[in-house]
């Protein structure tokens, strides 16, 4: 990971999906499917305590239950859980020290592999949480140590004052906002990078259609991804559209849609891993495929001239308040 000695799978096990912001699912499977990716020999494990104010991160510990020595275990912390918050981001040394045991409980884990700052907090100094997370470190309740969605400039300062070793993004082919603001700045200060929603939270799937409608309780149903409007009525269908195009090419090489995606995203040395949310054996069988994919420069082009006709992108990197 980055210049450190964390050694990760390239593909990891995103647990987000559980935490109820993606609608129903199934426990067993779920916890099948956990079992399915260490089989595969997939290590890496993420989730956060804002997953569910810790649903997540209990029913992922449960799953890995005494096979935790074969995982990685990433969650994450400085972000409200009460719906009543008034805060977007708590980033104060309290605050994240608090998060990191509540999340420790509920994982039923005495430390994690590796403890992020979920968000940003514009109101506490970077200072500041770079401290709290070092504390954790020293304390012994996580091994490493990184951040998420942080801006170019405040990367480099947190890493001037803690050892984190990732910065974790969104980054897909429908949002390549990351990649062309932080990623130069990730590879100079040796910082990896953890992509999520690789799939584009389910447009590189290939499970949605122009009429597809969404559970009251997901959050896609409002349409507005990160700051992107990719799931609004008026450009979804276009995306859609642009999705068929993508399949054609996944068709042409022989694989499916979710692996093309998720290898594109690991073209690129600087991310460590793609972080594949996951809630049933099956789809983390297929998005392991995703390792056994090269591009020639061919196939590249047409991807990028096929991504030109994405409605509702921005060029804007994502602020707290995006929805995760």
């Amino acid at each position: 990971m980055g210049q450190s000695d964390l050694e990760v799978s390239v593909i990891g096990f995103g647990a987000w999906e559980v935490g109820g912001s993606y609608g129903a699912f199934d426990e067993r499977e779920f916890m099948d499917a956990v079992q399915r990716a260490l089989d595969l020999g997939v290590t890496l494990f993420d989730t956060a305590l804002a997953y569910g104010a810790g649903r997540s991160e209990s029913l992922l510990g449960r799953a890995l239950g005494k096979r935790r020595s074969e995982a990685v275990v990433v969650t994450k912390g400085g972000l409200p859980t009460r719906p009543d918050s008034k805060r977007p981001a708590d980033g104060r040394y309290e605050s994240i020290m608090k998060d990191i045991d509540t999340s420790l409980q509920a994982l039923g884990m005495d430390y994690v592999d590796l403890f992020l700052q979920h968000w940003p907090d514009s109101d506490t100094p970077i200072e500041e949480s770079m401290h709290a997370l070092l504390d954790v470190q020293k304390a012994g309740k996580a091994r490493y140590i990184g951040v998420s969605n942080y801006h170019p400039q405040d990367l480099r300062t947190a890493r001037e004052h803690a050892p984190i070793v990732t910065n974790q993004v969104g980054y897909n082919l429908f949002d390549r906002r990351w990649e062309r603001q932080m990623f130069p700045t990730a590879r100079e200060i040796g910082v990896g990078v953890m992509a999520y929603g690789p799939m584009a939270h389910g447009l590189l799937t290939g499970a949605f259609t122009r009429e597809t409608a969404f559970d009251e309780h997901d959050w896609r149903r409002r349409g507005v991804i990160f700051g992107q409007a990719l799931f609004t009525p008026e450009n979804f269908p276009t995306n859609i559209g642009v999705v068929e195009k993508l399949q054609q090419i996944a068709g042409e090489l022989g694989v499916g849609l979710a692996p093309l995606a998720i290898a594109w995203v690991l073209r690129d040395p600087v991310v460590a891993v793609a972080l594949s949310g996951t809630r049933r054996p099956q789809e983390i069988e297929e998005n392991v495929k995703a390792v056994d994919i090269q591009f020639s420069d061919d196939v590249l082009r047409r991807i990028d001239e096929t991504m030109t006709g994405v409605a509702g992108q921005t060029q804007d990197l994502p602020i707290i308040g995006g929805g995760r």
